[in-house]
């Protein structure tokens, strides 16, 4: 399916060195707010109190927020559990008081404002345990990134998997730098948003990569960099429908899904926009660097019987 055709191609290569000084330094601006400032962890990753709470009707998670920040909690987490009328609040370490005082003070609070609200469970979530989980998160990006290295190199050939690998971890260290030099929270949501974002960036390498193979193997006289920009060129109806239909979905989440999604979309939004620049501007471009050739994909026919004007002649599957 295409909106639009361009019947010439266009030359994305001839701009390469410019754009991937700018992402370069991107990148290493991201990298030194991350050195410098670091992630702004949430209750999850760092430790705090965690209250369930139920009312009798759907909660306002604006006004427990509120109520709750009024406390002198800045980074408390506010969101719904199970139904509209259940709440879960995270609230972090709070120095001269405990789990238990916590909870009573916040409960205390929250019946000024709403008597019918009853609690339900209140625990602490120890330092260790945030620990655990950050780890655990490391291990888990770390997995992601082995095994879209794997499969890269399977399906196509080793360039293209160092290619790709970059490009991903471009997108996945500028999404850090932007939460550390906002000291946005960071939250398990997050995380999730940024192993979503490594899955929808290789897939854009991934039919970019298929278009460049098609190419090599329809058109035997064009030269690497011809061969790119055609492959690329060919991509971008597929890429604005996918990526603005994703958009779209994206957008929604941000605009109305409040505090819960806020973080969560942002980062999707920012991996969105970053991903369609990496695959063209960075994957293509390194791939072109290391020196990808027709060999790399295709093998030589020995055919010597075929038109030499044919552009398929001697290729093969």
């Amino acid at each position: 399916m295409e909106f639009f055709k361009i019947g010439r191609d266009i030359p994305f290569m001839r701009y390469a060195k410019v754009f991937n000084a700018i992402s370069f330094a991107t990148f290493a601006l991201a990298l030194f707010f991350l050195v410098s400032r670091g992630l702004h962890l949430s209750v999850e990753f760092t430790g705090g109190t965690v209250m369930e709470v139920s009312y009798s009707q759907p909660a306002d998670l604006g006004q427990v927020r509120s109520t709750v920040a009024e406390l002198g909690y800045g980074d408390v987490q506010v969101q719904n559990f199970g139904t509209a009328r259940d709440v879960l609040i995270r609230m972090p370490v709070k120095a001269g008081q405990t789990s238990a005082q916590q909870s009573e003070q916040v409960l205390k609070a929250l019946k000024t404002a709403a008597p019918d609200v009853e609690l339900r469970r209140t625990e602490f979530v120890g330092p260790q345990v945030g620990q655990e989980l950050a780890a655990d998160g490391l291990k888990a990006l770390a997995f992601v990134i082995i095994g879209i290295m794997i499969y890269l190199a399977i399906r196509f050939e080793w360039k293209y998997a160092v290619a790709g690998i970059i490009a991903n971890l471009h997108d996945v260290i500028i999404i850090l730098g932007f939460f550390a030099f906002f000291q946005w929270e960071f939250s398990l949501s997050v995380l999730a948003a940024i192993l979503a974002v490594l899955g929808y960036s290789v897939n854009e390498s991934v039919i970019i990569f298929d278009r460049i193979r098609e190419a090599f193997r329809r058109f035997r006289k064009m030269n690497t960099v011809e061969i790119i920009n055609h492959g690329i060129t060919a991509n971008i109806s597929r890429t604005i429908i996918t990526h603005g239909s994703t958009q779209i979905m994206v957008l929604s989440m941000l605009l109305f899904g409040g505090e819960t999604l806020h973080y969560f979309s942002v980062a999707l939004t920012i991996g969105i926009l970053f991903g369609i620049y990496s695959s063209v501007f960075v994957a293509a471009a390194i791939a072109m660097w290391l020196g990808i050739k027709r060999e790399d994909l295709i093998k030589s026919g020995g055919r010597k019987d075929g038109d030499p004007n044919d552009p398929n002649a001697g290729a093969m599957v």
